[in-house]
């Protein structure tokens, strides 16, 4: 069974992989992800930016989506910041810790995050651009 996104209108892949976020109709102020409420027209973002800030995860998270199976391997987190747009928090993945730096540029991708309801769980994450990742 494919796997399924962590939440509606997160991402969509077709015909490129793209986070949904959304403009508001009087400010034109860009949001992600995008809000359920009808002041909002729904936009697909920029597939690729840059390194904007970033940590390592050297605890388990407490609550989803960061919560991942145990034991608990340290893992990347950072903001990515999307041109003309926004900037977003992800995971960052298929990368050694030791080769981020602010202004990498960055690509988005998925991961497999958990699984519910006998689903396995999908949710996006940021690569650097070029290196080979999971088809979403």
């Amino acid at each position: 069974m494919s796997p399924v996104p962590i939440a509606p209108n997160i991402f969509t892949s077709e015909p490129e992989l793209r986070l949904i976020g959304g403009r508001h109709r009087q400010t034109q102020k860009i949001v992600f992800p995008l809000p359920s409420t009808g002041d909002y027209e729904r936009i697909e973002l920029p597939p690729r930016g840059t390194l904007w800030s970033f940590t390592i995860q050297r605890f388990a998270p407490k609550s989803p989506p960061y919560r991942r199976a145990e034991p608990f391997v340290p893992f990347a987190v950072g903001y990515v910041e999307l041109p003309g747009a926004l900037i977003v928090e992800s995971p960052l993945t298929d990368v050694a810790f030791e080769d981020l730096r602010l202004g990498l540029p960055m690509e988005l991708t998925t991961i497999d995050c958990g699984h519910a309801a006998g689903e396995t769980l999908r949710s996006y994450a940021f690569k650097p651009s070029g290196t080979p990742g999971r088809a979403p």
